[in-house]
Order: structure tokens, then C-alpha cells, then sequence
């Protein structure tokens, strides 16, 4: 079989179309030159090159096989340089997972972190909810996920990043916006749109918990598994929401928003959670930096 040597000979020539500058481009002499376009054109079984007097042209075989060898050369290239950048700390590529609220919360913070640090590690982002990326972390899919507090998994650690209250979401406009004091009391029998207790649960029970805890029962009209979501039905006028605070940032014109007084425990985190016993030496630092720059909320 043909050497990468044979191919960078075959490239130089057909580039050239001279083996004299050629050798010359290769730090070598003409007749080792000629015995390995020789020897590639024995091991692909066609000619690539006409030889006629001092003039060199490409066959078609040469011109369509040339295509090819310059790809396997910059695919040689590109593997070596990414085996050496594996054997470092700070380069090469981390995979990590992030819930879609995270990605107007804290992920860009996340991102401008690791690109301040180190630039030359790649990060490549999924999308997924919270028991998906555990899924995917106990099957060595991702290596780092950004994810809701979840129960003990025997595979995964965890660290908090985040810890933002519940605020009210309401309707521009609305009574419970310049009410004088607003605590969750003031929910009783109001429409209310709340998290899904089944595909967003943690919310949900953070959140209903608290309500019991207090005796307020307001009227759940909807249940929804976003925030985004869920403010839209209260853009439309059809009931309040308690939210994490930075959904402020999504930006919906007709929704004003509040906080709660005496609403101590109302809150919600974000944990950075990665596989027990890790080995992949990129993520490692990653997870070292992001824990360092957001450190566990107090």
C-alpha cells in the first residue's frame, strides 16, 4: 500500500509539473523522487503523470486521484494535530449538555468563561433536559451538563453555579403589579399558569411546595413544561406565573414582573454536573473554571 511520503512526492510533482522543483520543494534529489511516483503509480495500478521531455502533465487518473491524495494529507494533518492537543489540559474539545432555560440565564456567562481562558478548547453544545443529560453522562456522551438539582445517581457529581427567586409574572397592567405588598397570599384564587409537575418537575415542586406550606390555593388554568411558554399564555392575558427572575430576559412586551416579599426558599439553582471518576483531562479543567468562576451559591 501507497505511504503518506508517496503522496506528498505524487502532490509536489503535480503542483510543480516539474520533478526538478519539486525535489527541490521536498529537500530531496530527483531520482528518489521518480522511484516513489513509481512506486504510487505501481500501488494504484494507473499512470497519474505523463513524462514527455523536460514537460509534465496530469493524466486523468492523476487529476482526479491529486483531489483525493491533497484531502488524505490535510486529514493526516489534521489528526496529528488533534492527537497532540488531546495530551493537553487547556485545548482540544469538551461536550456539554444545558437545559433550554439555561441558554438565557447562564450559559452565555459559561461560554465567555471558557473563551477568556482557554480559547483553544472547543466547546460543543446539546440541548437536552435534565434526565437526558444524566442519561448521556452515564454513557460517556457528554462530558459536563448544565442541569436542574436532581436525585443521587451513583455515576454523577454535581456543584450548584446558580441560585436566582421566583418572581410573579403577570400581565402589564395588572392589580397584583401595584398592589402595596405583594407576598404568595395575594395568589389566592388568582388564574395561575404553572410548571408541568411530570416533564418539569423540579420547578413544579419548588414552587407547589411552597404554596401548601403557606395555604395559598390560586386557580390553575394551565400547565406548561417552559417558561417561555408559560409566558406566553400570561402575555395573553390568561392568568399570573411564578418564574425564575432572568425570564425577565426573554423579553415578552405585555408581561411586567415582581418580586415576592417574604418569599425566603422561593428560589431555583443550576449545578454543573459531570460523571464520578472522570478521565477526560479537558473537561476536568473546564469544570475546575467554571466551578472557580461560579462558585456555589451561598
Amino acid at each position: 500500500m501507497f505511504q503518506l511520503s508517496h503522496l506528498r512526492s505524487f502532490v509536489a510533482v503535480a503542483t510543480e509539473l516539474h520533478f526538478g522543483r519539486a525535489a527541490a520543494l521536498l529537500n530531496m534529489t530527483q531520482p528518489p523522487l521518480t522511484r516513489q511516483i513509481q512506486l504510487l503509480e505501481h500501488e494504484v495500478g494507473v499512470r497519474l503523470l505523463e513524462r514527455s521531455g523536460g514537460t509534465v502533465r496530469l493524466t486523468l487518473a492523476g487529476t482526479t486521484f491529486l483531489r483525493e491524495a491533497e484531502d488524505i494529507l490535510r486529514r493526516s494533518q489534521a489528526a496529528a494535530l488533534a492527537a497532540r492537543r488531546a495530551m493537553r489540559a487547556d485545548a482540544g474539545s469538551v461536550t456539554m449538555g444545558f437545559i433550554p432555560a439555561a441558554s438565557f440565564t447562564l450559559l452565555p456567562q459559561l461560554l465567555g468563561a471558557i473563551r477568556a481562558k482557554f480559547p483553544d478548547v472547543h466547546v460543543s453544545l446539546r440541548e437536552m433536559q435534565t434526565d437526558a443529560q444524566l442519561e448521556a453522562i452515564g454513557a460517556d456522551r457528554i462530558e459536563l451538563g448544565v442541569v436542574r438539582p436532581f436525585a443521587p445517581r451513583s455515576f454523577a457529581l454535581s456543584a450548584p453555579l446558580l441560585r436566582e427567586p421566583f418572581v410573579l409574572a403577570a400581565p402589564a397592567g395588572h392589580p397584583l403589579m401595584t398592589c402595596p405588598s405583594l407576598t404568595l397570599q395575594s395568589l389566592e384564587a388568582q388564574p395561575f399558569i404553572e410548571f408541568c409537575p411530570s416533564e418539569s418537575r423540579y420547578l413544579y415542586e419548588v414552587v407547589a411546595g411552597r404554596l401548601r406550606a403557606e395555604g395559598v390555593a390560586p386557580e390553575t388554568v394551565q400547565t406548561l413544561s417552559h417558561t417561555h411558554s408559560i409566558l406566553s399564555l400570561v402575555d395573553a392575558g390568561m392568568g399570573v406565573a411564578l418564574v425564575p427572575q432572568s425570564a425577565h430576559r426573554l423579553g415578552y412586551a405585555g408581561v411586567a414582573f415582581r418580586p415576592l416579599e417574604n418569599a425566603a426558599g422561593l428560589d431555583v439553582e443550576l449545578h454543573l454536573a459531570w460523571r464520578r471518576g472522570n478521565q477526560h483531562g479537558v473537561a476536568d479543567t473546564v469544570r475546575a473554571l467554571l466551578q472557580d468562576a461560579f462558585p456555589a451559591p451561598a
